[in-house]
């Protein structure tokens, strides 16, 4: 009769297979979190951009529609002297925003159209992200009052 061998320890192949399962298993637990961190993170300051441009919407909105007379879309500075193109954004470091300022005859393109009566207004947040230049643009539409 043969001798048979002892079944008891582990051998070098099965600790090996154990590490390489443990790691796969650890590193697509990371990955997942690291998404899912990241998202979240993402998600975060594209609504600060939101509610960045929500306030900017609101405080053109609560100004006399007389600012905007004169104003169409090759406007670059408002009344004031202020630049309306790719200004910080105060007290909110890293946002940057873009005020386009549409007279309804040029959105229409219908030159019947009184000008200066209805304005187009688009406010853009710019923020950067992993790099890359994101955004969040709103727009409201002016009128004036008869």
């Amino acid at each position: 009769m043969k001798k048979i061998r002892s079944q008891k320890g582990y051998t070098g192949i099965d600790i090996a297979i154990s590490v390489i399962v443990i790691f796969i298993f650890v590193s697509l637990i990371a990955m997942l979190i690291y998404n899912f961190n990241s998202s979240a993170d993402e998600l975060k300051i594209k609504s600060d951009a939101t509610y960045i441009a929500v306030n900017e919407i609101e405080k053109i909105k609560s100004q006399d529609f007389s600012e905007f007379l004169g104003m169409d879309k090759t406007t670059t500075v408002d009344k004031n002297g202020n630049s309306l193109v790719n200004q910080p954004v105060e007290g909110n470091e890293g946002f940057y925003k873009t005020t386009t300022i549409l007279d309804y005859k040029d959105v229409n393109g219908d030159a019947s159209i009184e000008k200066d009566i209805v304005k187009k207004v688009t406010v853009k947040i710019s923020y950067m992200y992993k790099g890359k230049e994101r955004s969040v643009q709103l727009s409201t539409i002016l009128s004036k009052e008869r």
